[in-house]
């Protein structure tokens, strides 16, 4: 009978993949774009709703994920721990 295989373990990514500041921020950036698009060209005026409420979804969505980061780092006991080695 042949020996049972060990399971290949999957090398563990890098940080600078794990840490989702970047990707925040690009997303920042574009609906930042948006807003401005949105408030100087004529034309796109109707944009203007979806564009304040994308900024405002984005800045609670900010707010909310370096709130939850800082109570992981302090140690608090309801937050979540995967984000306080980011």
């Amino acid at each position: 009978m042949p020996e049972p295989k060990t399971p290949v373990q999957a090398p563990a990514l890098p940080k600078s993949l794990l840490d989702p500041m970047p990707m925040i921020a690009v997303g920042a950036l574009i609906w930042l774009a948006v807003a401005i698009a949105a408030f100087t060209v004529p034309s796109l005026q109707t944009w203007r709703p979806i564009a304040v409420a994308g900024l405002g979804v984005g800045a609670f969505g900010l707010f909310l994920f370096t709130w939850q980061r800082s109570a992981a780092r302090r140690g608090s006991k309801g937050a979540q721990d995967v984000l306080r080695d980011m």
